[in-house]
């Protein structure tokens, strides 16, 4: 087991305790397929909703949060029935608006991993105004199901009513939508190549900024972040923040950077290279490859 979930162990009921201890091993990052909760759901005798739960320790267990030293875990339960786990991330000594929080570390875990749609988030604390705007921006997004301790389930619609979202602004297609947008460009670099797929995938239908980052360690794996706008701005979720996410996830220090690279679309109304350059500045003695690309 990690040691990461030592200390949260303890705080699950024995029968989950004892069902999660051989999943917590190294490859885990907090993904669960449908048939794995199912399976769990069984061997405890818990409903699925008592069991997700009942594994927000886990979840929380995930974060970095040097500045709060607040631990916030979630999950989010896509539409396939996968169960994706995040956790708040502050980069210490930095601007605030650096952090990533718990419900967006764990939706975009879920987008990362091609779902097209959540169904509930669980989270240890009341989401807060900046992530129930971010999640009224997903597909059916006021439809998402709320679960938190000790509380009655509810729609986001009772937690942010008059919202105001893609539909005001006349978009369509909103976050988590299957889309593609095509870019011109040619490279042989695996790690551009990368950056590439994420850049059309990434969502920006305000500012057309379309971006993403790839961020190499030294072993060669590779984290990636997509550019994830909101209607409201400010919720918006950087690639740069998105990509230390998924590098938070799987337990790697982001000392272990040794190479980075942000795309993004030359049409965009705006840049994202300051805000990267300083995130990753602050984390690693690496310098920004900057890569602008042309439309088709």
């Amino acid at each position: 087991m990690q040691d990461r979930f030592v200390h949260c162990i303890a705080q699950l009921p024995q029968p989950l305790a004892d069902q999660l201890v051989p999943l917590l091993n190294q490859d885990f990052v907090g993904h669960m397929d449908a048939q794995q909760v199912a399976d769990l759901a069984q061997a405890t005798q818990m409903s699925q909703d008592e069991l997700l739960l009942a594994m927000l320790p886990i979840a929380a267990a995930l974060a970095k949060p040097p500045i709060s030293e607040f631990y916030v875990g979630a999950i989010a339960k896509g539409a396939s029935g996968d169960i994706y786990m995040g956790a708040n991330l502050e980069l210490d000594g930095e601007a605030l608006f650096h952090s990533v929080h718990a419900e967006q570390s764990a939706i975009s875990h879920a987008w990362l991993s091609g779902e097209t749609g959540i169904e509930d988030i669980i989270v240890n604390a009341s989401p807060c105004g900046h992530c129930r705007q971010f999640m009224n921006e997903l597909v059916e997004g006021q439809a998402i199901r709320i679960h938190l301790p000790e509380q009655a389930t509810q729609p986001l619609s009772h937690y942010l009513p008059y919202a105001f979202g893609p539909a005001d602004l006349n978009i369509k297609t909103p976050l988590l939508s299957k889309q593609q947008h095509e870019f011109a460009l040619e490279s042989a670099d695996p790690m551009i190549i990368e950056a590439l797929d994420h850049l059309s995938l990434s969502y920006a239908p305000y500012s057309e900024g379309y971006a993403a980052v790839v961020l190499e360690t030294r072993d060669g794996a590779t984290f990636c972040g997509r550019y994830a706008e909101n209607a409201a701005f400010n919720p918006s979720m950087l690639p740069m923040q998105m990509a230390l996410s998924a590098m938070a996830r799987h337990n790697r220090d982001f000392s272990e950077i040794n190479r980075a690279v942000l795309i993004e679309s030359s049409q965009g109304k705006i840049s994202l290279v300051g805000a990267t350059m300083d995130a990753l500045h602050a984390v690693a003695a690496v310098e920004l490859e900057h890569i602008m690309v042309d439309p088709v």
